[in-house]
C-alpha cells in the first residue's frame, strides 16, 4: 500500500516545485522606476513597462521587449494629445507598491508579481490579470470584471447593445447581405466601455481577438498574433464626458462641409453620362432636393470585373467628364467618385504601380504580391508606404482637378489581404509589418491618404470621405462610414440603430447606412423602403442606396411613395440649422448626433439594452419603424414630458405609449422645452440661407428655463472652428410665475465666441413659434415694444413684425427683425 502512494505523493510534490519554479521564472516582476515627467518607466525582470499620462483622465500601457522596437500607434493622436491639460502627477511608493496617481485616475502597479489596477476617485474600475500559464510573445491582456458589469463597443457587430459574454474577432471583414446577427463586420474597434464609466482601447492593429467573458465569465481578455504590446484606459463621470476624454485622445472628426447633410443620389451603379445627367434633371422635375451623385464602379469600366485600378474615366461611356461635373455644380450638385486599393494585372495603370514601387510585397521574392479576388488577378496599393502616399495621392489630386467633390472609398479592410503580404511602415527605420500585422488600420491608413491629398489640393476646403472600414481614431481624417452591405429587407433595417449607436460612442459619430437596403431584393417592397428612408432623415448622412435591380431613388417611384420621400427630405434639409449644430458640438466634444437611451438616465443600467430607438441630439426622440403592416407601435418615453412631433400631441414621459402609424409618418417626438431652429426647404444647400429663421418653441409649463444654441458657418471652410470664423446663436425660454409676474420671456443673443464669417446675415426675420400655448387673447413685446395682433396667418406672412394666434393648433406665433444685438420677447400670460 506504502509502495503505490509514495511515488504519487513524490511526484505530486516534485509538480509543485517545478510549477513554483516555472512561476518564479516566467511571473513579470518589478525591479526599478523612474518618473521622468507624464511618463512612469518601469524596469521588470521581462522588460520595460511604460505608463504614460497621456491627459488628466487616461493612462497609456506601452509594454516594450529588450531589443525590439514596437509598433507605431495608429490611434493615438499626437496633435490633440499636445492641446489637453496635463495634471500634476505624482508616484508614492512602499514596500509591495507602486501609485501612480493622475488626477482622480490611479494606477496602483504590485510589483511582484507585476500587475496593474486601475481606480477612479477611490473606486476600483478594473485590474491586469495575468496568465503565467500561458504566456506568449504576442500582446495579450486580461482585466478582470465584475458580475454585472455591462459593456458596449468592439465596432460594427450585431449582437445587442451589451457586448458582455462574447467572443468576437478583432479583424475587419465585410459581411455581404447582412441582417440581424453579425459577430464581425467591415469596421472592428478594439475597444470596450464599461458601464462603470471606464473605456479600455487596446491599441493593436493585428488580427486578434476580444473576449468579454465568455471563456472566462468575469475576465476581459483582448489577443492579437502580433503588433503594438498596449492599452489605454480612460475615464470619467459620465458618458458624454468619457467620449470626449476619448476623442481628446484618438482625435475629433473635422466638421463636415454642409452639402454631407443633404441628400445624396447613389446607386450600383450610374452606366453613363446621360444617365447621371438624366437623374439629378429628374431629381429637379421631381421637386426633390439632392446635392451629390455618387458613382460606382462603372465610371472607370463598363463592366463589374476587369478594370478595378483604371484610376480613370471610361470615356466611352463618360465622353466629356469634366464637362458633366461642370454641369451637375452648375445644378447646386456635386460628384463622388468610388475608388478601391486594387489594382488588377490587366488595366493600365499596373505597370505604372510596379514601376512606382507603390504596391505591397511578397516577402520572398520582394516583388509586387499578386492574387486573384472576386473583381480579378490584382495587387494592392501598400498604403503604408510614402511613395503611394504620394502616387495614389496624385490621382485623387487629378480628380480633383476635373471637379470630383468627394471620395468614396470601398473594399478598404481590405476585403482580401493575405496575411503574409508585406507592408512598408517605415523605409527610415526599416520596419515592415505582415497583411495579419496591421490589417485593421489598413482603412485608417488610406482615409489619412485620402485626407491629405484631398487638403492639399484645396487646403481651405473641407474634404468628404465615405469609408467602408477603419480604426480607433479614424475620425480625426474626417472619415463618415456606413454599415457596408445590407440585405434590402425588414431584416436589414432592425439593426440599423444598434450599429450607428456602437460606432458613435467610439468616436465614428457619421455612421449610416444604405438606406433602403443594398444587397437583393427580388421586388420593391414599397412600406420597407419608405419605413427606412424615413428614418434617414434622422441619422448623419442620407444615402439611399442599392443595387440597380429596384432604384434606390425616390424619383423611380410610385407617386405616393415620391410624396412622403419628398416631404420627408424637405424636412431634413429644414432641419439643417439643427443638423449642423449637431455636428458643431461632435466636432467639439465628440458628442454623437444619434445618442443611445441610457444618456437619459445614467445610472439606469437597463437603458443600455435599448437598441431600436434614440435620440436625435438633445431634443428628438426616433422610433424607426421595422416591421411590416403595423397599425401601432410601443415607444418608451424618459421621464419629463413629450410632444408628437407632427401632431403637437402632448405625452406625459416615464412610461411605454402605444403610439398610431400611418404610412405617412414616424414616431418623431420632440422633448418639452425643446427649441429646434429651422429654415426653408432649398433644392440644394447651395442656397441654404439661414436670414429667414424658424424657431420652434415646446412651451410646458413642468419646465420653468430651458436654453439652445445653433452654430453657423459657410459651410465649406476648412478653418471655420480653429480660426472662430462662425457666429453661434443662442436662445433662451424662461417660464416666469410668481405673485408679480406671469409672463414668458424668450431671449437671443449672438454670442461673443464667435468673430463672424463672409455672408454672415445682419439682420435676420425670426419666426418664433410657441408650441402648446392655451391662450387666445394674447400681448407680446419684443424688445418693449408691443407686437400687433394679426388677423389671419396670411396677414401674418405679408408682414415685417406681427403676431398670430392658431386657435386649432394652439400656436402662437410671433414674427420680428433681428439685428443680433441681445434681444428678448415678453409675452404676458
Amino acid at each position: 500500500m506504502l509502495k503505490t502512494v509514495f511515488p504519487f505523493k513524490l511526484g505530486y510534490m516534485l509538480l509543485v516545485l517545478v510549477s513554483m519554479f516555472s512561476w518564479q521564472i516566467s511571473a513579470r516582476d518589478y525591479i526599478s522606476h523612474q518618473l521622468n515627467g507624464q511618463e512612469l518607466n518601469i524596469s521588470t525582470t521581462e522588460g520595460r513597462v511604460r505608463l504614460w499620462a497621456i491627459s488628466d483622465h487616461a493612462f497609456e500601457i506601452l509594454y516594450l521587449t529588450e531589443g525590439k522596437k514596437p509598433f507605431p500607434s495608429f490611434a493615438i493622436d499626437m496633435q490633440s494629445i499636445s492641446k489637453n491639460k496635463q495634471n500634476f502627477v505624482t508616484v508614492t511608493h512602499s514596500k509591495n507598491k507602486l501609485t501612480f496617481i493622475n488626477g482622480d485616475l490611479s494606477a496602483v502597479i504590485n510589483k511582484i508579481p507585476f500587475y496593474i489596477s486601475y481606480f477612479n476617485k477611490g473606486q476600483l474600475l478594473t485590474n491586469e490579470q495575468q496568465d503565467f500559464e500561458n504566456k506568449k510573445a504576442s500582446p495579450d491582456f486580461k482585466f478582470t470584471l465584475t458580475d454585472n458589469e455591462k459593456l458596449l463597443g468592439t465596432g460594427e457587430r450585431i449582437l445587442g447593445m451589451d457586448r458582455r459574454g462574447q467572443r468576437l474577432p478583432l479583424y475587419n471583414r465585410a459581411h455581404y447581405g447582412y441582417t440581424t446577427e453579425s459577430e464581425q463586420m467591415n469596421f472592428s474597434i478594439p475597444a470596450v466601455i464599461s458601464d462603470k464609466k471606464y473605456m479600455i482601447l487596446f491599441d493593436n492593429s493585428a488580427k486578434g481577438w476580444v473576449d468579454t467573458g465568455k471563456t472566462e465569465p468575469n475576465t476581459l481578455q483582448f489577443e492579437s498574433v502580433g503588433g503594438r504590446n498596449a492599452y489605454l484606459i480612460i475615464t470619467a463621470n459620465t458618458y458624454p464626458k468619457l467620449i470626449n476624454n476619448y476623442v481628446n485622445i484618438t482625435g475629433k472628426q473635422p466638421l463636415p462641409p454642409r452639402w454631407a447633410f443633404g441628400n445624396h443620389a447613389s446607386r450600383f451603379g450610374y452606366k453613363s453620362q446621360a444617365e447621371v445627367i438624366n437623374t439629378i434633371n429628374k431629381y429637379r422635375e421631381e421637386d426633390i432636393p439632392v446635392d451629390s451623385i455618387i458613382l460606382d464602379l462603372y465610371w472607370f469600366g463598363k463592366d463589374i470585373k476587369g478594370h478595378m485600378g483604371n484610376l480613370d474615366w471610361d470615356l466611352d461611356a463618360f465622353p466629356n467628364p469634366e464637362k458633366m461635373i461642370a454641369e451637375l455644380k452648375l445644378n447646386g450638385v456635386n460628384t463622388v467618385l468610388i475608388t478601391e486599393p486594387f489594382i488588377l494585372t490587366n488595366t493600365k495603370k499596373w505597370q505604372q504601380a510596379v514601376d512606382a514601387a507603390i504596391l505591397a510585397k511578397d516577402p520572398i521574392t520582394g516583388e509586387a504580391k499578386t492574387f486573384d479576388f472576386y473583381f480579378g488577378h490584382t495587387g494592392l496599393v501598400d498604403v503604408f508606404n510614402q511613395s503611394a502616399h504620394k502616387w495614389l495621392g496624385s490621382v485623387y489630386k487629378r480628380l480633383a482637378m476635373q471637379g470630383v467633390a468627394g471620395v468614396w472609398g470601398d473594399l478598404g479592410e481590405p476585403e482580401v489581404h493575405p496575411s503574409d503580404i508585406q507592408h512598408i511602415l517605415s523605409e527610415h527605420d526599416a520596419m515592415f509589418a505582415t497583411g495579419d500585422d496591421i490589417h485593421n488600420v489598413f482603412g485608417h491608413e488610406w482615409g489619412k491618404l485620402v485626407n491629405k491629398a484631398l487638403t492639399e489640393h484645396a487646403p481651405q476646403q473641407r474634404p468628404f470621405m465615405i469609408m467602408r472600414s477603419g480604426f480607433a481614431g479614424s475620425q480625426k481624417y474626417g472619415m463618415l462610414p456606413w454599415t457596408g452591405d445590407v440585405s434590402r429587407s425588414w431584416a436589414g433595417l432592425k439593426p440599423q440603430v444598434e450599429l450607428s449607436l456602437q460606432m458613435s460612442l467610439l468616436g465614428m459619430a457619421y455612421t449610416h447606412s444604405d438606406l433602403g437596403g443594398f444587397a437583393g431584393g427580388e421586388s420593391f417592397d414599397k412600406e420597407m423602403y419608405i419605413r427606412w428612408l424615413q428614418y434617414g432623415v434622422f441619422q448623419p448622412i442620407y444615402r439611399p442606396h442599392g443595387q440597380d435591380n429596384i432604384a434606390p431613388e425616390p424619383i423611380f417611384h410610385d407617386d405616393e411613395t415620391k410624396r412622403i420621400i419628398r416631404e420627408f427630405i424637405k424636412l431634413r434639409y429644414q432641419l439643417l440649422p439643427y443638423n449642423y449644430t449637431l455636428a458643431y458640438q461632435n466636432s467639439m466634444s465628440g458628442m454623437p448626433l444619434m445618442r443611445p437611451m441610457f444618456f437619459t438616465d445614467e445610472n439606469n443600467s437597463e437603458l443600455i439594452d435599448v437598441k431600436d430607438q434614440y435620440l436625435w441630439g438633445d431634443s428628438f426622440l426616433i422610433k424607426p419603424v421595422t416591421d411590416p403592416d403595423l397599425k401601432s407601435i410601443a415607444v418608451n418615453l424618459p421621464k419629463g414630458n413629450w410632444f408628437d412631433y407632427f401632431s403637437d400631441k402632448r405625452y406625459q414621459g416615464a412610461r411605454k405609449i402605444t403610439y398610431p402609424l400611418t404610412l405617412n409618418t414616424i414616431p418623431v417626438f420632440v422633448k418639452s422645452g425643446a427649441i429646434i431652429p429651422s429654415v426653408k426647404a432649398v433644392s440644394s444647400t447651395v442656397y441654404y440661407a439661414s436670414d429667414e429663421l424658424k424657431l420652434d418653441y415646446y412651451f410646458d409649463k413642468s419646465v420653468n428655463k430651458s436654453s439652445a444654441h445653433m452654430y453657423e458657418d459657410d459651410g465649406k471652410s476648412a478653418d471655420s472652428l480653429v480660426n472662430k470664423k462662425y457666429e453661434l446663436l443662442n436662445f433662451e425660454a424662461h417660464n416666469v410665475l410668481n405673485k408679480n409676474q406671469d409672463l414668458l420671456l424668450f431671449n437671443l443673443a449672438r454670442s461673443e465666441k464667435g468673430l463672424g464669417y463672409k455672408g454672415m446675415p445682419e439682420q435676420r426675420s425670426i419666426e418664433l413659434v410657441i408650441h402648446n400655448w392655451h391662450k387666445n387673447n394674447n400681448q407680446a413685446l419684443f424688445n418693449q415694444t408691443k407686437i400687433t395682433v394679426m388677423s389671419s396667418v396670411k396677414a401674418l406672412n405679408l408682414a415685417k413684425q406681427g403676431l398670430y394666434y392658431n386657435v386649432d393648433k394652439n400656436t402662437l406665433t410671433i414674427k420680428v427683425t433681428w439685428d443680433h444685438t441681445a434681444s428678448n420677447f415678453k409675452i404676458l400670460k
